[in-house]
């Protein structure tokens, strides 16, 4: 036999410099795969998680919108004479600066301030509903009434009579079993002769989007004092129109309207007759993905008039207007949502909008006394 050759200790052994090379080539191949990989995945990750968010955030504003839009005008009693028909209105002090149930201010785009709009909306907290009592008779600042009206000390309340009324602020009520029962009140201009409530608290609250923080911000004024905490994040547009009937005692809404600013249906111009024909509000909210994309994602609305429209629209505008078989042809335009005035990368960005009708049923039963 033949012994085995010995190999010998210069021989080459282990990977050469190109296999090496190759090895290195490889792995840095796979890396860049699994980091582009990774980063695609992360990518849509946030854009479907900022889509929730975005879905989330704009339900629960127009659920809170729209819950306390319900409460708009209660306390406002309908009653001969209702407060509703009032036109001439003393504040007292109170710190109240309206009786509207609900008010809309236009947004207007200016430079770098976007055309959202605002809503605010009154109503009272008292457990009695705003129950009135004839004022029988005045001596000093104390009212005789028939009923007490559950009032407490601090209370506001409100005067009524007719195109007349005049807030004030409970500073005493009678003991109960004392005969004749009195409210004292902190002022008493228009207080005689008039149905008298207590409305306990008399909020106004007002929703509007801060462009600064991206918020939806609600405002709660109380007795002249004003709180204003943010209410949803991820909101940065709000529109909203009246739905209005062609009269205060027809709850049959025939169109809507914009609280267009010089308009009829400006706050600051409304009268009371126009006031009282609004019988609901339609609100939108658009809620913003806060994840920014390389490129355009975002159209503009398509059409404010016509149905099926595309981009970033309110709502479908026929689905607003009466129905034209049983009443006129009203055109009722879908409000604008515009973006651009204060952010020049909107359309780089994923929305959601959220759309409803919300009753005013606080007038709606008050319809028979106007």
């Amino acid at each position: 036999m033949h012994p085995t050759p010995r190999r010998s200790r210069f021989d080459p052994a282990g990977f050469s410099l190109i296999e090496l090379m190759v090895g290195m080539a490889l792995g840095l191949l796979s890396v860049l795969i699994i980091t582009q990989v990774m980063s695609l995945f992360e990518a849509q990750r946030r854009s479907t998680t900022g889509s929730a968010d975005a879905q989330t955030n704009g339900g629960i504003a127009l659920y809170s919108i729209s819950r306390e839009l319900q409460m708009a005008g209660f306390g406002l009693m309908p009653i001969t004479n209702p407060s509703l028909e009032c036109n001439v209105v003393t504040y007292g002090g109170t710190g109240i600066t309206g009786i509207a149930p609900v008010s809309i201010t236009d947004g207007v785009a200016a430079a770098g301030v976007d055309a959202s709009d605002t809503i605010t909306l009154r109503y009272a907290t008292s457990q009695m509903g705003g129950t009135v009592s004839q004022v029988s008779s005045l001596v000093g600042n104390a009212a005789t009434v028939q009923s007490n009206l559950g009032c407490q000390v601090g209370d506001a309340t409100l005067a009524s009579a007719g195109a007349t009324c005049a807030f004030s602020t409970v500073t005493a009520v009678s003991a109960a079993g004392v005969s004749p029962i009195t409210i004292t009140l902190a002022n008493t201009t228009n207080v005689l002769s008039s149905n008298l409530g207590c409305l306990g608290q008399w909020n106004e609250v007002t929703y509007a989007v801060n462009q600064a923080t991206g918020n939806l911000d609600r405002t709660s004024v109380v007795n002249g004092v004003s709180t204003t905490v943010p209410s949803v994040v991820g909101v940065v547009n709000l529109q909203a129109q009246y739905g209005i009937s062609t009269s205060a005692t027809s709850n049959q809404i025939v169109q809507w309207v914009d609280a267009t600013a010089g308009g009829i249906w400006d706050p600051a111009l409304i009268t009371v007759a126009n006031r009282n024909r609004i019988k609901a509000v339609r609100v939108a909210v658009v809620a913003r993905n806060a994840k920014i994309e390389p490129a355009a994602v975002t159209t503009a609305c398509s059409s404010i008039v016509l149905a099926a429209p595309t981009g970033l629209c309110a709502w479908d505008a026929t689905s607003a207007l009466p129905n034209p078989i049983a009443l006129p042809f009203i055109a009722s335009p879908a409000p604008t949502i515009d973006l651009s005035p204060a952010d020049a990368n909107w359309a780089r960005y994923r929305y959601r909008v959220f759309e409803t009708i919300i009753p005013l049923r606080n007038v709606i039963w008050a319809k028979g006394t106007l």
